[in-house]
């Protein structure tokens, strides 16, 4: 059967779907069959539904972390079986040789009271032959059925369905998803999400519900009720957390993206701080700030509701940030909230930073308090060029991954690396979060420091070696290929850049700027740039790849759905894709045109 015959008839099947309202097109000049994963969607031709290839790296992702998700439940709960068994056998034990020891102690009196039976204490003494005294585990109270023998099954909610695609690969690709319910609030949308569904078959209808809804109303009508909430939204996520946070059941996960990078990175501080409650810095790690200013908006909104967040990946890649949060419910260990945000300082002049926590802790009578953290941590003007400082934040300022999830995320998906299209690009991203310090907020940028000196960049092997001769950690990020991530305090770290330009010089320059006033001072530090062992990753020892190119041109965000494509949007889709869209709105225009011109001659006497 060719495409177009399989198209026909998929668009035949489809047409008699509930709720579909009779409007689809069934042409299949107008469709294309697009394949992901294990999942095929039917895409209109006109841009009626949002469909984004360059999201197959967000959807491989979010794949592979939720195949941890369930495979770390599932050990949680045999964890949790296990000690429940372990304590009910103990307990057994206990009540045992507590009624030995009572029963020879009152034997002689037992003997000689005739009376009285000791037959109930012969009973408690052996469990066996009463089942009440049998303390047995509690049943499996989270799997769905009667019986802890069922197996549990994930309830997935898809916020922002759009076609669909997402959804129908978690049901198709992920092994112990029970249902998945995709959302929009677009008629059409829904319509495609519904075609999309029958035309993968049985196991999608069985699994995948779409409605027609808006996300927000549907998550507060339904708290607690799903495992994962994953919300994509073309834009800001920041209107749907409040009730996300409310929809996923205790520990459970919600994946959110967030496109806005523009706001996120500081190009509009006064709508980021509308958005998400934090100001953001135009600094060379402003991405890697984007990702825990939004980890710390979630934080806020779960705490309104008594709960708190685990990030267990935090992710930015392309055009967009990616955080994978768990979800807990606890008044107690919420109020470590402060002790994980803490406020920036950045140097406008040699972009120096230097962080503030919020809060912090102090142990009276056996008991810990919660106060205020000192400050300012920070004088008024920059110790090391004399310039001022901008202060942004609050960020999430706590470990933004697990590095045992990250382990296990990587190698889950170098064992099933046949079903992930984006393998290439997902193996290298977690290989590299893989090797990032967990417990070091934002980093500096090696070309940075040298823009500020005006001098020749040292090798990254170089720097990195200066810094670990100076008992100090050091680490590359994701986030950027020039960034490096170290606990070695910003005066260290221009003693390096010192002791580099005593060997290199420079030219000299005005002695305002802000070179020249850190390079008028000597350094304390004798800095040793003898190449260390440690001075490489593990991935770069092994000429592993850790940041691709992209595949190919005008890979980005494509146009929003429902938007007319016209030829200014090249630099999005590529001239191809506008001049096949413009060819096809103009074949369309002339086959109306016509149908108009031979209804108005048949009307003709």
């Amino acid at each position: 059967m060719g495409e177009e015959a399989e198209i026909k008839e998929k668009l035949y099947n489809s047409s008699s779907c509930n709720g579909c309202n009779g409007t689809t097109s069934t042409d299949p000049n107008d469709y294309t069959i697009i394949k992901e994963g294990e999942a095929e969607i039917l895409m209109h031709a006109k841009n009626e539904v949002f469909y984004n290839k360059t999201q197959v790296n967000n959807r491989d992702l979010s794949i592979a972390v939720l195949r941890t998700f369930i495979s770390k439940c599932k050990e949680e709960h045999a964890a949790r079986l296990a000690k429940r068994n372990k304590t009910a056998h103990k307990a057994l034990e206990d009540a045992s040789s507590g009624h030995v020891e009572e029963e020879e102690g009152e034997e002689t009196k037992s003997m000689h009271d005739s009376g009285k039976s000791n037959g109930e204490c012969e009973v408690q003494m052996d469990p066996s032959q009463n089942k009440s005294c049998d303390i047995s585990p509690e049943p499996d109270l989270t799997t769905e059925g009667k019986g802890p023998e069922k197996t549990k099954t994930y309830r997935v909610l898809e916020a922002l369905a759009a076609s669909g695609l997402r959804a129908l690969r978690y049901a198709r690709e992920v092994e112990g998803i029970g249902k998945v319910v995709a959302l929009d609030n677009d008629k059409v949308s829904v319509e495609a999400c519904r075609r999309n569904i029958k035309f993968n078959g049985s196991v999608a209808m069985s699994k995948v519900e779409s409605h027609l809804a808006d996300a927000r109303v549907f998550m507060l009508t339904h708290p607690k009720e799903f495992d994962v909430v994953d919300l994509d939204p073309y834009g800001s996520p920041s209107v749907f957390l409040d009730s996300a946070v409310q929809s996923v059941v205790d520990g459970g996960m919600l994946m959110c993206t967030a496109t806005d990078m523009a706001v996120l990175c500081g190009g509009n501080g006064e709508v980021c701080y509308s958005k998400y409650g934090s100001y953001p810095l135009r600094g060379k790690y402003c991405h890697e700030m984007a990702l825990r200013i939004l980890l710390a908006c979630i934080e806020s909104h779960a705490n309104r509701y008594k709960r708190y967040i685990v990030p267990v990946l935090s992710v930015q890649m392309d055009f967009y940030v990616r955080v994978f949060v768990r979800i807990f419910s606890s008044a107690s260990a919420m109020k470590n909230t402060p002790l994980k945000l803490s406020y920036v300082y950045q140097c406008i002049g040699c972009d120096s930073f230097h962080l503030q926590c919020l809060g912090r802790t102090v142990a009276k009578n056996n008991s810990i308090r919660y106060i205020p953290g000192f400050g300012p941590v920070v004088p008024q003007e920059c110790s090391d060029c004399g310039k001022k400082y901008n202060m942004g934040g609050p960020i999430w300022s706590a470990p933004i991954h697990d590095q045992e999830w990250v382990a296990s995320i990587l190698a889950n998906v170098k064992s099933m690396k046949e079903r992930y299209p984006a393998y290439d690009r997902i193996s290298a991203v977690l290989t590299t979060i893989s090797e990032e310090l967990p417990d070091v907020p934002l980093f500096v940028s090696l070309h940075s420091l040298c823009a500020t000196l005006k001098c020749t960049s040292p090798s990254a092997v170089i720097f990195r070696s200066a810094v670990i001769n100076a008992g100090y950690r050091i680490s590359g990020t994701h986030v950027n290929p020039l960034g490096l991530k170290s606990d070695a305090p910003m005066d260290v770290i221009w003693d390096i850049m010192r002791c580099w330009v005593k060997n290199h010089p420079v030219k000299a320059q005005s002695l305002d700027q802000s070179g020249s006033v850190i390079l008028a001072k000597e350094p304390t530090l004798e800095v040793n740039f003898a190449r260390a062992v440690a001075s490489l990753s593990k991935a770069q020892a092994k000429k592993v790849a850790r940041f691709l190119p992209n595949p190919e041109r005008h890979w980005g965000p494509k146009l929003r759905a429902g938007r007319q494509i016209t030829s200014k949007h090249a630099s999005l889709l590529g001239p191809e894709a506008v001049t096949n869209c413009i060819n096809h709105e103009e074949a369309d225009e002339h086959n109306s045109k016509r149908q108009k011109t031979d209804n108005s001659n048949s009307s003709l006497p």
